[in-house]
C-alpha cells in the first residue's frame, strides 16, 4: 500500500476522526508514523484532561500495521497485548511518534528464520506540547515468518 493512501485511510477511519486523532505523517518506507490528538470537548474526561481511552486509541494499531507493510506477506503480525501507563494528565495537543529501525527488523528476521513465533514488546510515548510524556504504551506483538508447508 502507498504511504499516502495508508495515511488517508486512517484519517478517514471513524474511530479516529470521531475522537480527533489525526495521522500527521507516514514516511514512504513506513518506518515512522506520527499521530496527533488535539484536546476537544468530545475527547476529554471529567477532569478536563485527555480521556485515557483516546490516548490508548491513538497508539493502536500502528506498530502492527507498520510491520505488516514493511515485512510484507511473508510474515504474520498481530497485536497480542497492550499496557498503558498514565504518567501525567494530558492537556492540549498530544503526539505519538512510532519508529521502526533496522536493528528491530534484523532482530525479527533472526528470531523468525525457521518459522517460529516471536513475541516482541514495542514502546511508544504519548507526549504533550512541552515534549513531556503523559502516557507510555507497551504493545506486545506476535510475529511469525510464513514457511511453505509449515502451519
Amino acid at each position: 500500500m502507498n504511504h499516502k493512501i495508508f495515511k488517508l485511510m486512517f484519517n478517514l477511519y471513524p474511530p479516529y476522526w470521531a475522537t480527533g486523532i489525526v495521522v500527521k505523517n507516514v514516511t514512504p518506507d513506513f518506518r515512522e508514523v506520527i499521530v496527533e490528538m488535539k484536546m476537544r470537548f468530545y475527547n476529554r474526561n471529567y477532569m478536563y484532561t485527555h480521556f485515557g481511552g483516546s490516548l490508548y486509541a491513538m497508539t493502536d494499531p500502528f506498530y502492527m500495521v507498520m510491520l505488516i507493510q514493511i515485512l510484507g506477506n511473508e510474515y504474520v503480525v498481530w497485536d497480542k497485548a497492550a499496557y498503558i501507563n498514565f504518567i501525567k494528565p494530558g492537556r492540549g495537543t498530544v503526539t505519538a511518534k512510532f519508529t521502526i529501525d533496522q536493528v528491530l527488523l534484523t532482530d525479527i528476521s533472526k528470531n523468525t528464520a525457521d518459522g517460529q513465533k516471536y513475541i516482541r514488546d514495542l514502546t511508544v510515548d504519548v507526549k504533550d506540547e512541552q515534549d513531556e510524556t503523559v502516557a507510555r504504551v507497551v504493545k506486545t506483538l506476535y510475529i511469525r515468518k510464513n514457511i511453505p508447508g509449515k502451519s
